[in-house]
């Protein structure tokens, strides 16, 4: 189920006054992008402050001498799970680092797909790097260049990166935001009289009362100073490959992401899983939540079948599945059965995706043990097939249940009366009817060269 795919970070930069206030709440409402780590940087125009640490937002930041001490107009933020790297202290995020331009900081989203090869470069001209991260990359490559300006520098350094990335970078005196070529993963502008913000996505731009105004384009640079904004191309694009999982899993449903409401598409997916995987004698659509709750929505709403939270989440366990420790008993700490719903029903059970198989095997045996007269999973994506290598922490080919069992094997093994996944073709039209998507987890056909990869998944 959706527990079993990591999500990658979110990121957040702040053009105005109190700047670190406003990141720390843009961050509390990215949460849900990274649990593992938190940080922010400040400049305010001569000193770089800065805390990260271990843990969610709430915790890093909890204490008002923390937020005391991150003084400036300007800051950027992070919320991690470990893609690149791995789960180690001196991996979270931001990064800074003194360059022939002064102190720069950065913030990643993604996964660069050549860090090794750039890395291993670097360290042959006598580079130090701390971390184990690809992000820090990033900063050896500006430290490196020659260019007039930073902003220069850092259009040449984004010239050699393959791969996702939303960045957002601190210099002593602005604000840059950047995103690939192909658009991978999500950046937005917010704008007002008082300043401009940039953020994973609109809900942060909600949380803080700022007009969400658009998105970094692929292959653009924006530069905010105060509430001015300037944007400078580096790189041009063909096509874009924006993650659809955005949609399918990974993004809050009140936000607008690639120009496209989240929820509205949730509730499209539930509708064409409605119309291709139907269960015409069920008595209830259950989501698994919170994650199945807009495609079960949309399936109860096209089907007419009763939709019921007959699966209660604990919030305060949180989102088990990023969290740093083992899931050994994430389901059952997680989702409880309300058996007086399931209790004697033949039950549609509505989640976002199937990775290994183990969750949903507890989920679906937890509905059975509630009273469920007959138990139907359906899948609101396609069949996970392969990897990504463009910022999510998904498991290797080996691991992928779909990657090594047809439809009808899962079935059995996850104890489910039927099993059905959402076609291509239905997530496609769910998503808007464009290509401008990526795949790759689905189809195997990857937007850009990973063969070097793929040898070791």
């Amino acid at each position: 189920m959706s527990n079993e795919i990591h999500e990658e970070c979110g990121v957040v930069a702040v053009s105005m006054r109190r700047a670190a206030g406003y990141a720390v709440l843009g961050l509390h409402a990215l949460q849900h992008r990274g649990q593992e780590a938190a940080g922010i940087v400040t400049t305010d125009g001569e000193r770089f402050y800065h805390r990260k640490a271990k843990g969610e937002v709430r915790d890093v930041f909890s204490k008002k001498k923390f937020l005391a001490k991150l003084k400036g107009c300007l800051a950027i933020g992070h919320v991690r799970y470990s893609t690149a790297g791995g789960s180690l202290k001196k991996n979270a995020q931001p990064f800074w680092k003194r360059t022939p331009y002064g102190m720069v900081g950065v913030a990643h989203n993604g996964t660069l797909t050549n860090a090794k090869e750039l890395r291993s470069r670097l360290e042959k001209i006598g580079a130090k790097f701390q971390s184990s991260s690809d992000s820090e990359v990033i900063l050896h490559l500006i430290g490196q260049s020659e260019e007039p300006t930073i902003e220069r520098a850092i259009a040449e350094a984004l010239r050699q990166l393959e791969g996702a990335f939303s960045l957002v970078f601190l210099t002593r005196k602005s604000i840059i935001a950047a995103r690939d070529p192909q658009g991978f993963r999500p950046l937005v502008i917010g704008q007002s009289k008082t300043g401009a913000v940039f953020a994973s996505e609109t809900c942060a731009l909600d949380l803080l009362e700022i007009p969400y105004t658009g998105e970094v384009s692929p292959g653009e640079m924006v530069i905010a100073k105060g509430q001015n904004l300037a944007f400078l191309r580096f790189a041009t694009y063909n096509r874009l490959s924006q993650c659809v999982f955005e949609h399918v899993y990974f993004s809050r449903p009140d936000s607008v992401v690639f120009g496209r409401s989240v929820e509205q598409s949730r509730g499209e997916l539930g509708k064409s899983l409605a119309q291709e995987c139907p269960v015409p004698n069920a008595d209830l659509v259950v989501p698994v939540p919170d994650s199945g709750m807009g495609a079960a929505l949309g399936f109860a709403k096209a089907s007419g079948i009763e939709f019921a939270l007959g699966l209660i989440r604990n919030h305060y366990i949180g989102r088990t599945f990023i969290k740093p420790t083992g899931r050994s008993n994430g389901v059952t700490m997680k989702l409880s059965p309300v058996r007086r719903l399931l209790a004697g029903m033949v039950v549609v059970l509505v989640d976002d995706s199937l990775v290994r198989g183990n969750t949903a095997k507890k989920i679906v045996r937890m509905v059975r043990e509630a009273g469920a007269k007959e138990v139907h999973l359906r899948i609101s994506c396609p069949p996970t097939v392969s990897p990504c290598f463009y910022g999510v922490d998904t498991p290797y080919s080996k691991e992928l249940v779909a990657a090594n069992m047809t439809v009808e094997q899962i079935r059995q093994y996850i104890g489910a009366d039927s099993l059905g996944y959402l076609s291509l073709a239905g997530l496609t039209k769910a998503v808007g009817g464009v290509q401008d998507y990526c795949y790759a987890c689905y189809t195997g056909k990857y937007p850009t060269n990973v063969s070097h990869l793929i040898q070791i998944s």
